[in-house]
């Protein structure tokens, strides 16, 4: 078995424009293109801070996991107990849905109370749903967070109310936005929803509090065409943040900002205006190979084919720079030939990696496109002896 390596393009390499350029106030930024996995702009990324109630994105993967998973639907009913009380002091000067011991809340309500109203007594609802305690579920929470590839984010609440173990980087907030819209495609888009009002209140005063808090908090929504999701945070110590997604001609970027000092929601917006559409204007997207397409054909050993051939499962897509346009990206094949039967349609046979100036900036698997069966006793004798006698 020998190695191989195939260089597929190779142009005059060039730099994606973007993070020394973009200017911002925020103590962290980060954008990153979807489709590539291309950081565009990197600002404190790796830099461990407060959420806020950025946090809520997990407590909202960990729920969207139990729908997923057929364990809750939509319409059922979960019970407020009294951590989610409205009546507690945590929840007045809080953002809330404005619950009461003992009623019960539907999952489509509590969703909608995250992503909307960004409800800290849902939250809670959530928590003690899923693990009996909040506590309990903050390990649920890192645990989570570790499967999707978050290693430095800690939790001490689902809430992201102030605690010293609610800490999360821009680079791992930007993940675990990738998660959500990948691997939820139909609860995603309820992260658009620009208005929910709550229509189970049980006091007067819930009520009243209600009718003039139904607006989403993410008013990116209301000023960027293609932005959907995601959320929002502000505490006085952490300032301002979000994480956001955008999607403009088919292109997706994400981005996140934290420990904004501006004024208020309206600026937060404006300023990942500005970030988002310095990612639209000054890059763009090069796709080199669409999913089926032949990337390679690799000899099989003890195959009822000779070959098989090496596709993606993923669009192979690479950012860079609007300006210069695609010059100079190396992208190379990598695999070891022969691969021995029996190979299955998806079976990881090499990879596919783009360089840019000796930089690793993209890289995805190389798959089998289709089955390849092993041959029997004797034609596995019939090929040794070929080879034993100099034959193919």
């Amino acid at each position: 078995m020998k190695k191989k390596l195939c260089t597929l393009f190779l142009i005059m390499i060039t730099t994606v424009a973007g993070a020394a350029e973009f200017k911002t106030k925020a103590k962290s930024a980060f954008l990153i293109d979807y489709d590539s996995g291309v950081e565009i702009v990197a600002k404190n990324a790796d830099t461990l801070m407060p959420p806020s109630s950025m946090i809520k994105l997990m407590t909202l993967a960990l729920l969207f996991d139990e729908i997923k998973a057929g364990n809750l639907t939509m319409d059922t009913r979960i019970p407020v107990g009294p951590n989610a009380d409205y009546n507690r002091p945590e929840w007045y000067p809080a953002s809330k849905i404005c619950l009461v011991e003992g009623q019960t809340i539907t999952v489509r309500d509590l969703i909608l109370g995250l992503i909307v109203l960004s409800g800290g007594d849902a939250s809670v609802v959530v928590a003690e749903k899923l693990a009996g305690t909040e506590d309990a579920f903050t390990v649920k929470m890192q645990e989570k967070a570790r499967s999707i590839g978050m290693e430095q984010s800690t939790f001490g609440n689902a809430s992201g109310l102030p605690n010293p173990n609610n800490l999360m980087t821009s680079r791992e907030l930007a993940i675990l936005a990738q998660h959500l819209i990948a691997d939820y495609p139909d609860i995603y888009p309820m992260f658009a929803t620009k208005r929910f009002e709550f229509k189970e209140h049980k006091t007067d005063w819930c009520r009243e509090w209600g009718r003039t808090h139904t607006l989403n908090y993410n008013k990116l929504l209301f000023n960027m065409a293609g932005a959907d999701g995601l959320k929002t945070g502000h505490t006085s110590d952490g300032g301002y943040g979000m994480v956001a997604s955008a999607k403009v001609g088919g292109r997706r970027l994400v981005g996140v900002i934290n420990g904004f000092n501006g004024k208020g929601h309206d600026a937060l917006a404006a300023e990942m205006k500005k970030l988002l559409n310095h990612g639209f204007n000054t890059t763009m997207n090069k796709t080199f190979f669409a999913v089926g397409d032949k990337v390679a054909e690799i000899p099989v050993w003890y195959g009822r084919y000779p070959t098989v051939i090496a596709t993606v499962a993923q669009p192979f897509t690479i950012t860079v720079d609007k300006e210069t346009g695609i010059k100079g990206v190396r992208v190379l094949a990598r695999y070891d030939e022969p691969i021995i039967a029996p190979v299955y349609q998806g079976d990881k046979i090499g990879e596919l990696v783009a360089e840019q100036n000796g930089k690793v900036i993209a890289r995805a698997p190389l798959v089998a496109k289709d089955k390849v069966r092993k041959i029997q006793f004797l034609g596995r004798v019939i090929e040794n002896i070929k080879v034993m006698f100099g034959g193919k």
